[in-house]
């Protein structure tokens, strides 16, 4: 099979925030299907479709109902078919979300599961009687708050999710619910998907003697090292590569939560047949407290060095063995501006550096609808978040634990909230952002009639020309596709440096991460190369390195020229 991932750019679609093409307030599929030219000329191979299933919709779409139905919010599934079709049809791939570590309780698995201890499908999903007291199973936590385990009246007894108690957890342990994930997968692909993005499937092996978690605090549900990287997660996913993935020419990305380095390796390295890549963590944790009862909410400033120092080492780790995915932002993650940069004055100079500290690295780079634009968080009060994830975590901390004032909730919140990235795609300055003609689902970003797509196109200084030449840039030199890669200036707090190597040709990314000016002291054996600027967020064609005072988000990619290379 060809490895036509590794010179892809992925460019993901948050269908129901994407365009309406029918005045309900909801994206939908032949809303996608308008705006395929466009994601064309920005220039990306590979379309990821967030999940478009058949579901009641009470995580979003992650909690589904009927995994070969399109959800009539979005279409139908001849809808979907041409969805496919034209989007081959520019030469382009599709790939669709596999979300198998859990179903809705709505889904027709569950409704049997549920009726009895003997039913056929009970072990479809993880059932347990309560403690001698009445008490869950054990003291593992939802990651959506409280409890994982929720008690059915019917039957008496609890049933695991890890998620909202809508989304039971299905039980690979049992090999019949193997081979249902298995056919609704040769479903899909046989219809023309290109592929996966599995959603937590770092999950779907667990610890079925189902141990506690070890705290002084006996009123504490945990997350933690249980939830994740179980005793058969990779024997699981090396069998689903032979039984479907290896039979297609396909591309595969799991959301890997839980996972370090020696994780990485297993599920990425080829040798082992298991999955193309995986979506990591650890960069985007920078900002929160470690060990904080207060989880993702305790934030703390960013670092560049933290970044930095983190990628260096994903970067190093999988440079041999394995491949690295490339993202700031996506359906879980936040405007990465207005995150860790600056969204106001130096919104443009911010969004074009962190885009050429990722696509400068090694790996395949993701693009989140509205990252190409530099969209940037909104400015919400409580009532307005529609995320169960925000809802649940207020009600835990600030309501029942006190852990955290209102205020402070907010404030990491308006940094960290995933609805920040779920508000509507901004095509023009008309009402809705364009992006429908009825009342949208999730409130329109207020600075849409200063960031939209017809501002952009218009603006050949636009966040969205530096991403296209960016990824331009990408198929035109192999180094910075295959190259391998080396920080320099490690220590430095506000410049991000490294170089990348590949038969004979450098590529050196040079970016201030800071809003204050920063002096670029090139090491000396930069000194003795000649270079040329391939992209610069300021247009300024900098080519002696002996000494460069860069602005506030300045960033530069050179190329070594030809005729110095032996």
């Amino acid at each position: 099979m060809s490895e036509w991932w590794k010179e892809a750019v992925i460019y993901q679609i948050y269908p129901r925030s994407f365009y309406d093409s029918n005045g309900d307030g909801f994206g939908d599929l032949q809303g996608i299907i308008q705006k395929l030219d466009y994601i064309k000329t920005l220039g990306a191979d590979v379309i990821w479709l967030s999940p478009v299933f058949d579901s009641p919709q009470d995580d979003n779409g992650y909690d589904i109902r009927d995994y070969r139905r399109i959800d009539e919010k979005f279409g139908t599934n001849e809808d979907m078919f041409q969805l496919i079709d034209e989007v081959h049809e520019r030469g382009m791939k599709i790939i669709m979300d596999l979300v198998v570590n859990h179903t809705s309780d709505e889904h027709a698995w569950f409704a049997e599961s549920r009726k009895s201890k003997d039913n056929p499908y009970r072990d479809y999903y993880f059932w347990k009687d309560p403690k001698p007291d009445g008490s869950e199973p054990n003291n593992w936590g939802s990651i959506f708050s409280g409890s994982a385990w929720t008690f059915d009246e019917q039957t008496g007894q609890y049933y695991l999710h890890y998620f909202s108690k809508k989304q039971p957890d299905l039980n690979w342990e049992n090999e019949a619910v193997r081979r249902e994930v298995y056919d609704l997968m040769r479903f899909w692909m046989d219809k023309g998907v290109d592929g996966w993005r599995m959603d937590v499937i770092g999950s779907i092996s667990k610890y079925t003697d189902f141990p506690d978690y070890e705290t002084n605090d006996n009123s504490r549900y945990i997350v933690g090292r249980y939830h994740s990287n179980g005793p058969r997660l990779h024997e699981f996913i090396q069998e689903m590569n032979r039984e479907v993935l290896s039979r297609y020419d396909c591309m595969t990305v799991g959301e890997a939560n839980g996972s370090d380095i020696e994780e990485a390796k297993k599920y990425t390295d080829p040798g082992r047949r298991e999955l193309n890549m995986i979506f990591t963590f650890e960069h985007m944790d920078i900002d929160t407290e470690s060990h904080s009862p207060n989880g993702k909410w305790q934030i703390k400033p960013f670092d560049p060095i933290a970044l930095k120092k983190t990628l260096t080492r994903w970067q190093t780790a999988l440079m041999d063995a394995g491949w690295n995915t490339l993202y700031f932002e996506n359906h879980d993650q936040p405007r990465v501006i207005s995150r860790w940069g600056n969204d106001g004055i130096f919104r443009k100079q911010c969004a074009k550096a962190f885009a050429t500290v990722l696509h400068g690295m090694k790996g395949t780079p993701f693009v989140y609808q509205g990252e190409e634009i530099g969209m940037v968080n909104g400015d919400f009060s409580l009532d307005m978040y529609d995320d169960l994830e925000i809802k649940n975590a207020y009600q835990e901390l600030v309501v029942e634990n006190q852990t955290m004032s209102e205020e402070g909730f907010l404030k990491a919140a308006a940094k960290k909230g995933r609805d920040h990235a779920r508000t509507p795609m901004q095509w023009d300055d008309k009402r809705h952002a364009g992006f429908t003609d009825g009342e949208p689902w999730l409130t329109v970003n207020p600075r849409y009639k200063e960031i939209n797509v017809k501002e952009s196109l218009a603006d050949q200084d636009s966040i969205f020309y530096y991403y296209q030449k960016l990824i331009r840039l990408r198929k035109q030199h192999k180094v910075i596709v295959y190259g391998d890669y080396r920080l320099i200036l490690e220590d430095d707090p506000q410049i991000f440096s490294y170089i990348r190597e590949y038969e004979g040709e450098k590529l050196l990314v040079v970016v201030n991460l800071s809003e204050e000016k920063a002096m670029f002291e090139a090491p000396k054996e930069l000194l003795d190369e000649r270079w040329r600027v391939l992209i610069s967020n300021y247009s300024r064609d900098l080519t002696d390195m002996s000494g460069i005072c860069l602005q506030p988000y300045e960033a530069l990619m050179y190329i070594t020229l030809k005729e110095t290379r032996s």
